[in-house]
């Protein structure tokens, strides 16, 4: 009985060490299933440009040494192309990050994260306005993301874009040597 115990108190901090290393093999799994190239159609759905109609061409990377995510590309409304980038990394059990040129340019900074399963949620933030991003893979082609801003205390969805996949391989199936 004794050595039960001593056996269970030893293993006891290594059950928290394998609970980790999953969490983090979960979102490295996630975000290597945003790898490749995206396309897709997206719209402002709510504010001063509400009904806008825009289409994004993005690439997806993940960073060697780190785990997070870039996608990085352009949105085109009609003839005008503006470059955008988002890109994040893990920071101890959250996220960090930046849209285009982050906060103290003309973009975003994302303050936060976390990863379950098919969807990751971003928290966003710029001067007074707090946000969220929801991107989801509900399957190996398809990425949903929405963009939400705070208004008092409900986030309302600004931005949705569907993207599909559109290059052969769907990255995040093959398996890591």
């Amino acid at each position: 009985m004794k050595n039960c115990v001593a056996a269970c108190l030893f293993l006891l901090p290594l059950a928290g060490v394998t609970f980790q290393a999953e969490a983090a093999d979960t979102d490295e799994r996630f975000f290597r299933n945003v790898e490749g190239q995206w396309t897709g159609p997206g719209e402002i759905v709510a504010g001063k440009y509400k009904g806008t109609k825009f289409t994004c061409t993005l690439a997806g990377t993940t960073p060697e040494n780190a785990v997070g995510m870039t996608l990085d590309g352009s949105c085109r409304v009609g003839v005008f192309s503006q470059p955008m980038k988002a890109t994040v990394v893990r920071a101890g059990k959250s996220y960090t990050g930046a849209f285009n040129d982050g906060a103290a340019g003309k973009g975003l900074d994302v303050t936060s994260g976390t990863v379950s399963g098919d969807r990751v949620v971003f928290g966003l933030n710029r001067k007074q306005l707090n946000g969220a991003m929801l991107a989801r893979i509900a399957d190996e082609n398809t990425m949903s993301v929405t963009v939400s801003v705070r208004v008092e205390k409900e986030l309302v969805p600004v931005i949705g874009i569907s993207l599909k996949r559109v290059d052969a391989t769907a990255f995040g199936s093959i398996a890591k040597n």
